[in-house]
């Protein structure tokens, strides 16, 4: 297996000699007992990584020497399922049958960027399996062009790095910016608070109550919100209530909350949802906004169990959930999968600067969602692509024939964002031409009517070098390569010497001119949020 985690290339010369062989003596291979080998490639051609089978390349296209599949960067492919191959690190011994697709639902969260800006502010590196690659690149916001009405934009370009035939192709959606407050829908906010004795943290419940009261001076008359805490039981403090004059009792209630006991998560849930429903307002926008820790540990304590009450109010009544994850301790796994089943997605707060702007100005902002079930699919071109990686997006991928399929889950997404997929993709020698074509599908979120837009990259509009290319793409390098160099054992992180590689991505730099690089671009652009981001990998290049 080479250092990028990706199957090695095997020539494959007289295929169609080879497939009729095979055919011819494939009864009595079986009748035989067959060979290890055999059992492989049957496994190979069928097996997808994520739960369906690859398309076939199309019987005009043969195939070129050495082409493979890569399934998205996941060490859960087909080769964990046989139980073994990639879970010990290492490729199986019959690469699988080409599979040119990637598809993977939209993902706007970026809890887990700030969750290690957080821990690596307190001298800890983070646990390498809270680190999602597309949470770090998506924390930046990109000057997409963006669409006129709902809907995205799809741009795709990229850059070659310094390994040979390595390029790193960024894929990139944006929808409208987010209309003026006053032309938005009315919202109805049904805000769950953990009121646990962890709560009582600085930077916790402290932190939720001044951005609550803030938040709620700049919501419109014509919102509504209600309140819910838990602790070793759920109450609604607060029922759905429009705001007009009544703001007076929605700051009681907020300046009401205390820590108290334990965390039952799962009442704090099912009651929350249960206010939020009961106080549903149709033609608005009805969230739930779950404010803890995510340390259950009394009550319903069992994640499928609250994952699917989330995931059937959603369904029934399209309550979309939106996690907001505080504490220095954090059960970031749980939050992930909750926002995932509730159509929503998560952000981490540790300051009172970030409270403010996520309950202050994103949440009002993003309360609207212009797509529904939105999903990416990429389509390599075989004849310019040997192999290829996603990177991050490990739970959010989709069976490439259910891209179209409507009834399978996607991401919701709201007026204001970017969405930003990086791939790894090694091309053919002196290859030239269509490279990748992007399409994006989403549902309309009134009407539910499926709509798609594509985008095209070719070999030639690769820049030569990614740190060359445009601030955006750089930005998105250093988040990816940032977050890989994290996900990377101990040994993988460099210090300026010795191995010259930080992370498993092509073209990684060490921590240390990683480090360079970022303050490069915040001292370039007076940046703050690339400060933040050149300071947390100095001081991850420090602690490693």
């Amino acid at each position: 297996m080479n250092r990028y985690g990706i199957h090695g290339e095997r020539g494959r010369r007289g295929t169609t000699a080879l497939l009729a062989l095979t055919l011819a003596g494939g009864l009595l291979l079986t009748g035989c007992g067959g060979t290890d080998d055999a059992s492989n490639g049957a496994k190979d051609t069928a097996a997808d990584s994520r739960g369906g089978s690859g398309p076939m390349p199309a019987p005009d296209r043969p195939r070129g020497e050495g082409e493979q599949r890569y399934d998205g960067g996941t060490s859960s492919g087909a080769a964990g399922e046989n139980g073994e191959g990639e879970k010990n690190g290492d490729s199986r011994e019959i690469a699988p049958d080409p599979d040119y697709l990637s598809t993977f639902a939209l993902d706007v969260d970026t809890a887990s960027y700030g969750y290690a800006r957080r821990t690596l502010s307190e001298g800890r590196l983070p646990d390498p399996s809270t680190v999602r690659p597309e949470e770090f690149v998506n924390s930046f916001r990109q000057d997409y062009e963006r669409p006129d009405g709902d809907g995205f934009s799809v741009t795709v370009d990229g850059a070659r790095t310094d390994d040979e035939n390595w390029s790193l192709v960024r894929v990139g959606l944006a929808t409208r910016p987010a209309e003026r407050q006053s032309e938005r829908p009315p919202a109805a906010l049904t805000f769950v608070i953990d009121v646990s004795g962890s709560m009582a943290e600085p930077g916790r419940l402290d932190l939720a109550q001044e951005a609550l009261g803030t938040m709620t001076d700049r919501l419109r008359d014509e919102d509504s919100v209600a309140i819910v805490t838990f602790s070793d039981e759920a109450e609604t403090v607060l029922p759905m209530t429009r705001l007009g004059d009544r703001r007076g009792r929605v700051h009681d209630a907020i300046d009401g909350l205390e820590p108290m006991e334990s965390t039952n998560l799962g009442a704090g849930v099912e009651t929350g949802y249960e206010t939020a429903v009961e106080g549903r307002r149709e033609g608005a926008t009805n969230r739930v906004v779950l404010v803890s820790d995510a340390l259950a540990n009394t009550g319903d304590t069992d994640a499928d169990t609250i994952l699917e009450r989330v995931a059937t109010e959603r369904r029934e009544h399209g309550i979309t959930l939106f996690g907001v994850g505080v504490g220095s301790d954090y059960g970031d796994a749980l939050m992930e999968r909750l926002a995932d089943k509730g159509d929503g997605h998560t952000t981490y707060v540790s300051t009172t600067e970030d409270a403010r702007e996520v309950f202050s100005e994103q949440l009002p902002r993003h309360i609207e969602l212009t797509a529904r079930d939105a999903k990416a699919q990429v389509a390599f071109d075989p004849e310019t692509v040997a192999e290829f990686r996603l990177v991050g997006y490990d739970n959010r991928q989709v069976a490439d024939e259910d891209f179209r399929d409507d009834r399978v889950d996607g991401g919701e997404v709201g007026p204001g964002h970017t969405v930003t997929a990086l791939y790894a993709v090694r091309t053919r020698s002196g290859a030239d031409g269509h490279l990748a074509t992007a399409t994006v599908r989403w549902l309309d979120p009134d009407s539910r009517d499926p709509h798609e837009e594509s985008g095209v990259v070719e070999t030639d509009a690769l820049d030569d070098s990614v740190w060359d290319a445009d601030r955006g793409l750089r930005v998105t390098a250093t988040a990816a390569y940032f977050a890989d160099a994290l996900r990377t054992s101990d040994g993988g992180y460099d210090h300026g010497g010795g191995d010259d590689h930080g992370g498993s991505l092509p073209g990684a730099p060490g921590l240390s001119e990683l480090s360079e690089r970022a303050d490069g671009l915040a001292d370039s652009t007076d940046d703050e949020d690339l400060r933040d981001l050149a300071e947390a990998i100095e001081e991850a290049n420090r602690l490693a």
